[in-house]
């Protein structure tokens, strides 16, 4: 009924269009209005494109939601193909999710983010679930930047007057937006429910305004206009056969208020335009470039008439086209709102001071950055320009009322096989900026972290961290004790228990450069028990290593890698030196040394072809009896048991010695969104003192490939892999799914 409605409607229009424009003034003024409907919003840019293209001037534009955002930036300035190249440029997933880029975090937060799986926020002693998928940052940063000029003003003075709306989420009441921040009202007009968390604007919990009034033509029809047109991208009813699932009944239930008024308010409208849009949802932005042409084709039909009511205008000249901030030469800084943590906090998070100058894809990593902690709900900021080109930031921060956490996180490997990640984080335990991190890990190798960090951005930085790990794997006792003897090198049960307690303090010498040092004290033990054992000790079990050892540390990292286990670009460089002062039961123990590094650089060779060419070396300087510590080749794992380091093509724990030098490479083709097909390889010698025999210089003695197939998840990577080697006629398949813990 309603279809069969709208359709006579629009007939009825395009019948009586001819002898309305008749009636028209000589110049005549056009309304434009532009519905919500998520991506399928992008339809307005196509209707756009067909404006423009014939010469018609649009003198007010209204819209909610999506269609705000296209009507605002519009209205800016913006002509309709700049919109459309701004969109198809877009990342969404970013957009958003409010992915904060890798390089912007800090050392802690990358350790967070790739390592938990889904948080949870503890009220009242109770597990929530949270407010929304994304704050939204990500949106109100790129509309931002699109409209700097637009920072404090009133919308009827933009180069086309405009106005969006919004729902107070307190009394249901509708809200028009017509003056102050354009990106604040434009982010606020687009806050889908569930997908973004409301926004205080001016004393009231605003969010979008589809919810209370998706096609607001009342208002643009008391602007005084000679002629509106319309476009409506929103969801007719469903049909029973499309009714399926909870989230369907409840757009259907959305749909009566609607549909309903959508009767009332297409009478209202001289042109009503509905593109095709059926067939894609609010999240289609990956389909973008259809909705946009969906959009010119649904203009088509008039192009006839819209050109006669162009000719009836008085030409002005284009307003002349914005350009994006690019660049910000800061000149002062004024935060607001951070009571329980200081400006030097903040401004460590944010990566930049007063003074500087960075450019905006910085500053936008800053301010994700300083989000990316969970410290802070959302941070609203403004630019005004100063001197010099200058311009003085004033931002709004609004402090977390959340500081408990439950995160979680699951995980398999060969080594230590499936276990599930609980873990319970309590901020301002102590201080207003510390941080109480505590996993259990549960599975078929129980293990236990401990994390405590006073964080003081750019200065001295304080850290606690108590970590067991316990597993099982075949293993030949000579990898750890040189000394047995040489008719018993297979592999047997050996169980590996370390228990490591270390106070550290860190201090970011640049903003991806950290320096560590620190103490720590280590409890070892490694047992092996076979039958085959008690012809050699009288018993079937065999302990290797039973011993605590103290040791001073040293670490510095340099880290630009854009994604940790799929780098497509940036830098690492890891070192790490050990100086161990005193271990129980050796009777002659004098100290000695480890030092290991590690770097890599990766390399973009497309948009979906990437290559990591990197280098890894260590040796031991001194007592040479712990050799449990000795360095160890085979297998692929991120997170390593003391020394030992991956290498394909040989298993677990297969080489060691107590220094080794290593080159590996791994191109990388991402052949779909998230889904990855990479070929590894890797060589090296590993032995006793091969720096001093020059052996490091000879030829590789192994040698390793992989082929293996990932996909990035929200729960870390799925990966598979082959890998062998033509040294030792090896193969295996390795399967790793989630983040590593």
């Amino acid at each position: 009924m309603n279809r069969n409605f709208n359709f006579l409607f629009i007939f009825f229009l395009c019948f009586t269009f001819g002898s309305a424009q008749d009636t028209l003034p000589k110049n005549p003024k056009v309304g434009l209005v532009l519905s919500g409907g998520g991506a399928k919003g992008l339809a307005h840019i196509g209707v756009l494109k067909t404006i423009d293209s014939l010469g018609l001037r649009i003198d007010y534009i209204g819209g909610t939601s999506m269609g705000a955002v296209v009507g605002g930036l519009y209205a800016y300035g913006y002509s309709a193909q700049q919109l459309d190249s701004i969109f198809r440029q877009i990342d969404f997933d970013v957009l958003l999710g409010d992915k904060v880029p890798r390089p912007s975090k800090t050392f802690q937060e990358r350790k967070n983010a790739e390592k938990y799986a889904a948080s949870l926020p503890i009220r009242d002693y109770k597990i929530q679930l949270p407010s929304s998928i994304s704050r939204g940052q990500n949106v109100y940063n790129l509309l931002t930047k699109l409209t700097v000029e637009a920072q404090d003003i009133d919308f009827r003075k933009l180069p086309i007057p405009f106005y969006c709306m919004a729902t107070n989420m307190e009394t249901g009441e509708r809200v028009t937006l017509n003056q102050g921040n354009l990106a604040q009202a434009m982010t606020i007009s687009s806050a889908l429910p569930t997908l973004f968390q409301p926004i205080e604007h001016e004393g009231n919990l605003l969010m979008d305004g589809g919810i209370v009034d998706n096609y607001p033509v009342e208002i643009l029809k008391s602007k005084q206009l000679d002629y509106i047109i319309g476009v409506n991208v929103q969801e007719e009813l469903l049909t029973s056969d499309e009714i399926k699932s909870v989230s369907e009944i409840l757009t259907q239930i959305n749909n009566f208020r609607t549909v309903e008024s959508m009767q009332h308010k297409v009478a209202l409208t001289d042109l009503y335009l509905k593109p095709d849009v059926k067939g894609f949802s609010v999240i289609s932005f990956n389909k973008g470039a259809t909705i946009i042409e969906r959009g010119q084709a649904s203009v088509r039909p008039f192009l006839g008439q819209l050109s006669a009511l162009a000719e009836r205008q008085i030409k002005q000249q284009r307003f002349s086209k914005p350009t994006p901030l690019d660049t910000l030469k800061i000149n002062q800084i004024h935060i607001l709102g951070n009571d329980k943590y200081t400006s030097a906090y903040v401004l460590g998070k944010l990566r930049f001071r007063q003074g500087e100058t960075v450019s905006f894809e910085q500053f936008n990593n800053g301010v994700n950055n300083l989000l990316a902690t969970n410290n802070f709900d959302s941070f609203r900021y403004k630019f005004s320009e100063s001197e010099n080109g200058r311009y003085n930031l004033f931002g709004q921060l609004k402090e977390s009322e959340t500081t408990s956490l439950v995160k979680l996180g699951v995980h398999y490997d060969k080594v230590l096989k499936s276990a599930i990640l609980l873990n319970f984080t309590k901020k301002q335990l102590l201080l207003k900026n510390d941080v109480l991190s505590l996993d259990f890990i549960f599975g078929d190798n129980s293990r236990f972290n401990l994390d405590y960090y006073i964080d003081k951005g750019y200065y001295w930085s304080i850290g606690l961290n108590s970590n067991f790990t316990r597993f099982r794997y075949d293993i030949s006792p000579m990898f750890f004790d040189h000394s047995i003897p040489v008719t018993l090198d297979e592999r047997i049960g050996t169980t590996i228990s370390d228990f490591t307690t270390s106070f550290f303090v860190e201090t970011l010498i640049k903003k991806d450069f950290s320096f560590k040092i620190g103490t720590a004290i280590k409890r070892l033990k490694i047992q092996v028990q076979n039958p085959s054992l008690t012809a050699l000790f009288q018993s079937d079990k065999y302990q290797i290593e039973d011993s605590q050892l103290f040791s001073l540390n040293a670490s510095m990292t340099f880290d630009t890698l854009d994604d940790i286990f799929f780098p497509s670009r940036g830098f690492l460089f890891e070192g790490h030196a050990d100086l161990y002062l005193s271990g129980s039961n050796y009777d002659d123990f004098s100290q000695f040394s480890i030092l290991k590094t590690n770097m890599a650089k990766a390399f973009s060779l497309s948009d979906r072809f990437s290559l990591l060419l990197g280098t890894e070396g260590g040796f031991r300087v001194g007592y040479d009896k712990v050799s449990s510590l000795d360095f160890g080749l085979g297998g692929y794992a991120y997170n390593h048991t003391n020394n030992n380091r991956s290498f394909y093509g040989y298993d677990f724990f297969s080489s060691y010695g107590d220094s080794f030098v290593k080159a590996y490479f791994s191109v990388d083709y991402e052949i779909y969104k998230r889904h990855h097909i990479n070929f590894s390889g890797n060589f090296a010698n590993i032995g006793d003192d091969i720096f001093l025999t020059k052996e490091w210089l000879s030829l590789a003695s192994y040698s390793g490939l992989a082929l293996g197939y990932g996909l990035e998840t929200i729960f870390g990577p799925i990966e598979v892999k082959y890998h062998w080697s033509l040294d030792n006629k090896f193969g295996e398949f390795l399967v790793n799914l989630g983040y590593w813990f």
